[in-house]
This record gives structure tokens, C-alpha cells and sequence, in this order.
């Protein structure tokens, strides 16, 4: 650990909460303490909202570490992290917030742990801007598992905005070193296995909608020449809502696409919108979608050897994060063109 403290700036590139929470997950799990200004100066609602202040607590509970000027609205805070340390964790976002992006802040710090941890979190798992509970759990821990990193993923209660109230459960299998993880090696997505996916609603809306759902969605697969097999699910949660998560299995990769229900897209425009992007990707040479393209970025970063994934396309938020792990840890990362638009993202080993 140093005692120098790292100032980035959290209105560059894309200037949303993902740059806070790569700076206090890798602090977290580094040593590396860091000062974030400017955090989210560019939105609406500039400074930390609720979900941002819940990932900077769980990141602080997981390495026992201190931080100062961290309240709703603020647009600055300084994070000075311990050591990562296992246990047993319970964080409760308190709103709708997406807990699957405040797992994904904690993870690395919980890899980094001596011993396996238990994590509850309760507040959104089905968020706009967010990955959804069925993507973290089958899509970014299968992908993340490829750098012999084990997180096993369980949703007791579905959440939907406004009111939230969904519980997620994570188990994380400490490595205790960096040098326990492997790189990322994913070039190459191989041949499409199969498409699966889940067709989801609340108990109280109508049942027809999650048909309406599930047949969109297998009709316009089958006109693209593709077969999928879609599960349905009812669940009780204390706000109305669906979804549409699709995850297509290759021999190498796996790749996922949600969408949610809202006023007034029809379960019909739910289940396009998951088919468009799961298409678009076919259509890609990449190894790994656009999302889980930034996702895996801390991950990379924590392992000494050089990483190297084919992304489906470069976007702003894998160009941000990459740019902020620059300037965190010093780490060279490239991105570069590749064909059919995607883009080849190198984490390149740690200089001598």
C-alpha cells in the first residue's frame, strides 16, 4: 500500500458512477488511496446519489477502510482503504438502486481477501443502466470464472423500480494474491451452443404478458435461424415490472442482453429490444458483448499477466474505465480496431 493518494477526476470521458466505482473497488482491493472529484458533475443530479454512497460504504466494509466527505450530493470524496478482508457481509442500498453494480464494486476487494465471503444485498436487481441479476449471475461470473475467479450468485427476491426491495446473494472465493488469478484470454467466442433466456413478470400483472414476451422473442429468433429455449417466471416484488434476459452460449464465451418492461413499451418492444442486441452481436466477430467488455476491466487489472479479450464494439463507458485504471495503477491498457467494429482490449502485464 502507498500513502500517495491518487486524484481522478470523475467528469472525463462518460462522467457517470462507474468511474467512483472502479476508484474504490481497485483502492479496495490495491491499497491504492484515492481522492474523486468532479464525481458525476455532468448529470442532473450532480454528487453521490444513493447508490453511488452504498458502493462506497460496501467498498470501505470490505477492506475496513476510511473515508471522508462521502454524503448524498457530495461531488468529492477521499477513500483510504485497509486490507481486503472475508466475512460475512449484509448492505442495504435503502432505495431501488442497482445492487448488482455494488457487488461488482466489492469484488475485487473480496477476491483479493484470505477466505471466502458471504454478501447479501438488498435494493434493485432489475435496473435500467445496469446489468441485470440473470447477466451477473450467468453472463460476468461465467466470464470472470475464466481468470479463476469463482462468484456464485442467488436472487431470494426480484426489485424493480421504484420501490426496490430485491435481495441478491453472493458467495466470493478469496485468492488472498493477485498472482491466484489468471488472465483473460478470450479472442475467439467459437461456435454458438444454444440460446437460452428467461421471459419474467410480477405477480400482479397480467400472465399474458409474459407470453406475449416469450413468443416476440422465440418468433424473431426463429426468423434470424435461431432456436432458444425461454423460462418463464412469476415473482412477488413489491413493484411492478418485467424482463427479457437472453444469454447465448458459445464454445469459448457466453454473451447476454436484457430489457425491461416500462410505460408504455409493449411486452412485444420488451422482447426486441433483448432479440436487436443479441443479434447485433452475432453479427460482431467478438468474444465477449459490449458490456461485459468494461465489466471485466478490474478484473484484468488485478492480474499480474497480460489479459486480452475481443470486445463486440468499443464504447465510452470501456474507454473511461480503461483510462481511469491508467490512472489509478499505473496499468497499460489498449484498445484497438479490429474488424467488423470490434476492438481488442489488452491489459498488458505489470512493468518490472
Amino acid at each position: 500500500m502507498t500513502d500517495r493518494i491518487i486524484v481522478i477526476d470523475g467528469s472525463q470521458g462518460e462522467g457517470g458512477g462507474q468511474i467512483l466505482r472502479t476508484c474504490v473497488g481497485l483502492s479496495a482491493a490495491m491499497g491504492i488511496p484515492v481522492r474523486v472529484t468532479a464525481i458525476r458533475a455532468g448529470r442532473d443530479r450532480p454528487g453521490l446519489r444513493p447508490q453511488h454512497l452504498a458502493a462506497v460504504r460496501a467498498a470501505a466494509a470490505v477492506c475496513a477502510g476510511q473515508v471522508t466527505d462521502a454524503e448524498i450530493g457530495s461531488q468529492e470524496l477521499t477513500f483510504i482503504p485497509g486490507q481486503p478482508q472475508a466475512g460475512q457481509f449484509r448492505l442495504d442500498i435503502g432505495t431501488a438502486g442497482s445492487g448488482t453494480l455494488v457487488l461488482q464494486t466489492i469484488i475485487p476487494a473480496l477476491l483479493m481477501a484470505d477466505g471466502d465471503s458471504d454478501v447479501t444485498v438488498t435494493g434493485g436487481t432489475h435496473n435500467p443502466l445496469a446489468p441485470c441479476f440473470e447477466y451477473l449471475r450467468d453472463v460476468y461470473a461465467v466470464l470472470a470464472s475464466a481468470a479463476n475467479a469463482q462468484i456464485y450468485l442467488e436472487m431470494a427476491r426480484a426489485g424493480f423500480y421504484p420501490s426496490g426491495g430485491g435481495e441478491i446473494r453472493m458467495q466470493v472465493q478469496g485468492l488472498g494474491a493477485p498472482d491466484g488469478l489468471s488472465p483473460l484470454r478470450l479472442s475467439d467466442r467459437g461456435q454458438l451452443r444454444h440460446i437460452e433466456g428467461i421471459s419474467a413478470a410480477s405477480y400482479c400483472l397480467a400472465a399474458h404478458i409474459i407470453d406475449r414476451q416469450t413468443q416476440q422473442a422465440l418468433g424473431r429468433l426463429a426468423k434470424a435461424n435461431l432456436r432458444a429455449t425461454i423460462e418463464q417466471a412469476v415473482w412477488e416484488t413489491f413493484s411492478p415490472g418485467t424482463v427479457v434476459f437472453l444469454r447465448a452460449v458459445f464454445a469459448k464465451a457466453v454473451a447476454g442482453f436484457f430489457s425491461l418492461g416500462a410505460r408504455p413499451k409493449s411486452a412485444e418492444q420488451v422482447a426486441d429490444e433483448s432479440v436487436e442486441n443479441l443479434l447485433a452481436f452475432m453479427d460482431s466477430p467478438g468474444a465477449v458483448d459490449a458490456h461485459a467488455a468494461d465489466q471485466l476491466l478490474t478484473i484484468a487489472a488485478l492480474c499480474p499477466d497480460e489479459s486480452r479479450y475481443l470486445a463486440e464494439r468499443p464504447t465510452d463507458h470501456l474507454r473511461t474505465n480503461a483510462q481511469v485504471i491508467r490512472e489509478l495503477t499505473g496499468r497499460q491498457i489498449d484498445i484497438a480496431p479490429a474488424e467488423g467494429g470490434a476492438a481488442l482490449v489488452t491489459v498488458h502485464e505489470w512493468a518490472e
